[in-house]
């Protein structure tokens, strides 16, 4: 049962056609929010709208590269367009992690991985913070962040970097935001069973049994709607008084 703490609010969802996106989008509906769910991927996108709507939620798709600044500024107008304002918004949108070390990175993907993952990020916050200052009443951001932003792992070293900078980047804008009574936490993931898992374990040659007894204490991978009600609270007035802080879902791994 999940209690509408989102009523009426307006809320954008960036990678929000997959994974811990798509599972956010929808919690988020099922909370009372009309959801902006923003992707590049089109086809599972509104897929995602049609299953919000199906359920009696309010929705809309927009395609968004979020690492285009003017993309991401129209992902916001199209949000304010639909709903008639932005109360809150969870930065997700995510590329697969690279799996060389630092001694081999691979340029080309440390400039994809890092237009996605840290600058879209910025972006998006920018084009969203800019929105909430500019039409009063105070807001909440959520940037979904990684256990490899505080527990690097080998072999994933543009990753491990753009995520430990999502993490700098909401605590900056917690501190010059607060004044506008606008919050920015995130949400520390770790394994999650997600098609984004799924591929870096097909890539390192690991199984489900042997990742999930190396991740975390509970001896298994966490499910996107546990990521998505970390995500849901944050965003909500039940944590009216947090900002500027990370909320890991991880199973304990960041405790290891």
């Amino acid at each position: 049962m999940t209690f509408p703490v989102l009523k009426d609010k307006a809320a954008i969802i960036t990678g929000a056609a997959m994974g811990m996106g798509a599972a956010t989008a929808k919690l988020f509906a099922e909370a009372g929010a009309r959801v902006l769910v923003a992707d590049m991927n089109e086809e599972h996108g509104r897929a995602v709208v049609k299953e919000i709507e199906a359920g009696g939620g309010t929705a809309v798709f927009h395609r968004t590269d979020v690492s285009d600044s003017a993309q991401a500024k129209a992902m916001v107008q199209a949000a304010v367009d639909a709903f008639g304002r932005l109360d809150v918004a969870v930065n997700n949108a995510a590329l697969t992690p690279d799996g060389k070390p630092v001694a081999d990175i691979d340029e080309n993907y440390w400039d994809r991985l890092m237009s996605v993952d840290l600058k879209g990020v910025a972006l998006c916050l920018k084009w969203e913070l800019q929105q909430l200052v500019k039409q009063g009443g105070g807001g909440s951001i959520v940037n979904i962040s990684s256990v490899s932003g505080f527990r690097p792992r080998p072999n994933t070293p543009i990753y491990n970097a753009a995520k430990h900078g999502v993490n700098g980047l909401a605590k900056t804008a917690a501190i010059e935001n607060g004044v506008h009574n606008i919050r920015v936490n995130v949400v520390a993931p770790g394994a999650i069973d997600t098609p984004m898992l799924r591929g870096a374990m097909e890539r390192f040659g690991l199984t489900e049994e042997e990742f999930a007894q190396q991740v975390g204490l509970l001896g298994r991978f966490g499910q996107p709607r546990e990521v998505a009600q970390a995500s849901l609270w944050l965003a909500s007035d039940q944590a009216s008084y947090v900002t500027g802080t990370v909320l890991h879902v991880d199973g304990g791994e960041t405790s290891r």
